[in-house]
């Protein structure tokens, strides 16, 4: 879909695992008087995934052409004869690739990736908030600012051994650092940001506050000045827009060219890139062997634009920050090098599986922090989503090219 809606009426079906989202709801029937909506709630997000496909009735689907859910899809493509338009609330799109609306048919999908305003060149779009507008809920923070926040949290945590200092507090003792532990500041260390995305631009602008270095690796080579534009859901303030920020870039998906990135002096590694058949495992034991090594200042930093400034303790092994998919690292892989020291921690909001089991080895390995994929939620999440699917239905009626769609081919 890509041209202007059809001439029956447009019916939205919004299935979520939470209440009903009046507010959003009503701005939709206000922006469509036209459209109409129907929800169904399924499940609890506090529970975990929602509870079902057998929660909607199947001949819901059949007079809806779109549809606005994280995972209940109908059963059969007979079931939504009508469906042009899936809107997703997630990010990804991994978790549906397998189903026969994505694998058969050719019917549009849309994702929530970045959820925070549209940028510059949507000029109907409201872009920087007035004064009386900061308060409103509608210019929260989008999720990308929460997941680098909870990037930022966790590192400190690891870096400044917070958790040390948590548990003396509970015990009312007065602890200072041992003797042993070295506290490492952000300045002048690497980030490598494997994945330059909405999100994995906005970790980089705290971390250049921060005083960091970043490099960036793309899975398509970003030469030019526009190449490196983010192109998609951007609000001013946040991200990086011109695709200034990184020092040096690199791309490909061939092992070789993983290698010459992880070699790069790289101390924090963020892994935002999205789970595709390429991307899956695509960081395993040797590529965390590659990582230790070049943290230890042994290879050249293949920086034409700069390097990081002197103060790095290049012996320090390099920490890992998963906030994309627990299967682009191989988790056994994972768990070995955080016993053995060819990683010095890492803090994870993805594991393979989800939920992680009691009894998995992960739990237990040194130096990591674990959180249940929580890190983009926030007041703000719905809100944003629903602002993607409005803007697109405007651009729908206008014939103009949709936000965020799914490209089949490359898997996100």
């Amino acid at each position: 879909m890509g041209g202007g809606p059809s001439d029956q009426q447009d019916r939205l079906l919004v299935v979520l695992p939470m209440p009903e989202p009046k507010a959003e709801l009503a701005r939709l029937r206000e922006r469509f008087p036209r459209l109409d909506v129907e929800f169904y709630q399924v499940g609890s997000l506090r529970a975990g995934e929602a509870t079902g496909l057998a929660d909607v009735p199947e001949d819901v689907y059949k007079d809806k052409n779109l549809l606005l859910t994280f995972t209940n899809l109908p059963k059969s493509l007979d079931d939504a004869p009508r469906l042009e338009l899936l809107h997703l609330p997630s990010a990804g799109s991994n978790h549906i690739q397998k189903h026969p609306l994505y694998t058969d048919t050719d019917i549009t999908i849309t994702t929530s990736s970045g959820i925070h305003g549209p940028q510059s060149s949507y000029p109907h779009a409201p872009l920087h908030p007035t004064p009386v507008q900061k308060s409103s809920r509608s210019h929260l923070p989008p999720r990308l600012v929460q997941i680098a926040e909870w990037v930022l949290m966790t590192t400190l945590v690891r870096s400044h051994f917070y958790d040390q200092f948590h548990d003396a507090q509970k015990e009312h003792r007065w602890a200072r650092y041992r003797s042993d532990q070295t506290v490492h500041d952000l300045v002048g260390q690497r980030l490598g940001v494997l994945g330059y995305g909405s999100i994995g631009r906005q970790v980089a602008r705290v971390a250049k506050a921060m005083g960091m270095d970043v490099i960036a690796y793309t899975a398509t080579p970003k030469d030019t000045p526009a190449s490196r534009r983010d192109k998609g859901y951007i609000v001013p303030g946040t991200g990086d827009a011109e695709g200034a920020l990184p020092s040096a870039w690199f791309s490909g998906l061939e092992r070789a060219e993983l290698h010459h990135f992880l070699a790069q002096d790289i101390d924090m590694l963020l892994v935002s890139v999205p789970l595709t058949p390429q991307t899956r495992h695509f960081l395993g034991a040797e590529e965390l062997r590659v990582l230790r090594a070049g943290s230890s200042g042994s290879n050249g930093n293949g920086n034409s634009n700069g390097s990081a400034s002197g103060n790095i303790n290049r012996t320090k092994a390099p920490f890992l920050i998963n906030i994309s998919r627990g299967q682009i690292v191989q988790q056994s892989a994972l768990v070995q090098a955080l016993h053995d020291g060819t990683l010095g921690g890492a803090a994870l909001d993805v594991t393979d599986p989800e939920p992680l089991p009691a009894d998995d080895p992960l739990w237990s390995a040194p130096n990591v922090t674990i959180t249940p994929h929580i890190s983009g939620n926030g007041a703000a999440y719905l809100e944003r989503s629903f602002a993607i699917l409005r803007e697109n239905l405007e651009r729908r009626e206008r014939g103009e090219r949709l936000l965020n769609v799914v490209d089949r081919r490359r898997g996100y």
